[in-house]
């Protein structure tokens, strides 16, 4: 895509800068990119909605589309743009890597629109590739130890110091996070979160708790990646 393709004398202002095949390819190129960063973003998290990626694959083309009918006025189009965008982000908190794609999509869209193609692809490659990258590491990523404990214990056992020591031999660490009272105040229900020694002595931890709270309710479950929202 040459530099003419957007460029626009000043006295000309409201004529198109795109002809018709010029259009047609950048809306193509879009709807390309859109689709790769959709089935990116699918197949790195297998958790997303089919509406949530449907709408990640049209947003490249539908910005690229605002940028093109604006004449190629940025500003313009990025002001649209951002007012759409605030349906999505004032209605439902989303998480950092969906908020992250987002944002992804819409500067793809507007590279596209604004005619600089090779720098769309180039980019969308690239940060795709370092995404990749990042989910391979280690750095940042969850631990298979940790654990969230809810257990439930009878009112006359004392929860502050019940279960310290079956914790403290299986467990490098452990904090009650929450206690609540349940079935009219007869029951407690802790929650704690710890890091077992080794995953393989989860069961040899719970059995040794439902001896201590009388074969009570108890249950053990992964700590979930990016549960925090932005």
């Amino acid at each position: 895509m040459t530099t003419e393709m957007i460029t626009t004398n000043a006295s000309a202002s409201n004529v198109a800068l795109f002809s018709p095949a010029e259009i047609i390819l950048c809306m193509t190129v879009a709807v390309l990119l859109g689709s790769l960063i959709a089935i990116f973003y699918g197949w790195q998290n297998p958790e997303a909605g089919r509406n949530f990626l449907a709408t990640i694959a049209l947003l490249t083309p539908i910005v690229a589309l605002v940028i093109i009918m604006v004449n190629g006025n940025l500003g313009t189009g990025v002001a649209v743009m951002g007012a759409f965008s605030l349906v999505r982000f004032r209605s439902v908190p989303g998480k950092g890597k969906e908020i992250t794609v987002i944002f992804l999509a819409m500067a793809i869209g507007l590279a596209t629109g604004t005619g600089f193609l090779v720098a769309a692809v180039l980019s969308t490659v690239g940060l795709l590739f370092i995404a990749f990258a990042f989910q391979k590491l280690v750095l940042g990523k969850e631990d298979d130890n940790e654990r969230l404990l809810a257990i439930t214990i009878p009112e006359s056992l004392n929860y502050s110091q019940v279960f310290t020591d079956l914790l403290a031999q299986y467990a490098d660490y452990h904090q009650l996070l929450e206690v609540r009272t349940t079935n009219m105040g007869s029951l407690f229900k802790l929650q704690y979160k710890i890091r077992l020694h080794k995953a393989e002595e989860e069961k040899a931890l719970l059995d040794e708790l439902r001896a201590r709270n009388g074969n009570l309710e108890i249950t053990s479950s992964r700590i979930l990646e990016d549960s925090g929202r932005l």
